[in-house]
């Protein structure tokens, strides 16, 4: 069996990708360059594909128009939040129909790839509140695969969904997730800021689950050194 992962480099992406390898999965990785800040969550997803040996594909889709914290530099990222203020509305930090685009480009690739699934690592309790993160976008978009692919049936399959953050840091360490080499903070650089909700959110979820992360003990080396067969 083969699954299509969308692989952002996050905690969330590759404890999905690992989640699809213990399913029995044989996994395809995709990962996109869509104009973000920063590249330090693609340098994370290519060492965890080479790794892995995995196939791997990046995709370019800049998006000019901006719309984002995420891609547009004059728009701040929010910092310094209450845990509790994190996902009360949609922030400034959600790009317009991203996982719709992503999950789009998945699908084809699954269907020219005969890949049975794809993997999503959305996640509806602990999250920064994206409205194309909620469980009805995901069973809405696998009811149009359904009816707009030749393929027909592909499932899209989000095992992070109903999990707390610290659920899904219990679980990566349970598949042996390298914690280390992920990156979920919205700044690059070499060190997380420690200060955006992406960061505040992982930080409660080692927290609570009890594991220290590695990742402020072992930063990522420099981004550009990593060579991916294939891409």
């Amino acid at each position: 069996m083969k699954a299509v992962v969308l692989l952002s480099g996050g905690l969330d992406s590759a404890t999905s990708l690992y989640a699809a390898r213990r399913d029995g999965y044989e996994p395809l990785a995709l990962s996109f360059h869509y104009g973000q800040r920063h590249e330090r969550e693609l340098e994370s997803a290519k060492k965890i594909a080479a790794a892995l040996q995995l196939k791997h594909w990046i995709l370019a889709l800049s998006l000019p128009w901006g719309g984002s914290a995420l891609t547009d530099s004059a728009i701040l990222i929010p910092k310094g939040r209450n845990e509790n203020e994190i996902s009360k509305e949609i922030p400034v930090t959600y790009v317009p129909a991203r996982n719709s685009i992503f999950l789009s480009l998945a699908a084809s690739l699954a269907e020219t790839g005969k890949a049975e699934a794809i993997y999503f690592g959305a996640n509806a309790l602990d999250y920064s509140g994206y409205p194309d993160c909620r469980p009805e976008f995901i069973a809405a978009f696998e009811e149009m695969i359904r009816r707009g692919t030749k393929a027909g049936k592909i499932r899209v399959i989000a095992p992070l969904l109903q999990m707390s953050k610290a659920e899904i840091v219990r679980l990566g360490a349970e598949l042996r997730v390298p914690f280390e080499w992920t990156w979920s903070c919205y700044e690059g650089g070499v060190h997380p800021c420690g200060e955006c909700d992406s960061c505040i959110l992982r930080a409660k979820g080692f927290r609570e689950a009890g594991i220290e992360d590695p990742l402020l003990k072992v930063p990522l080396k420099v981004p550009g050194t990593y060579m991916v067969p294939g891409t």
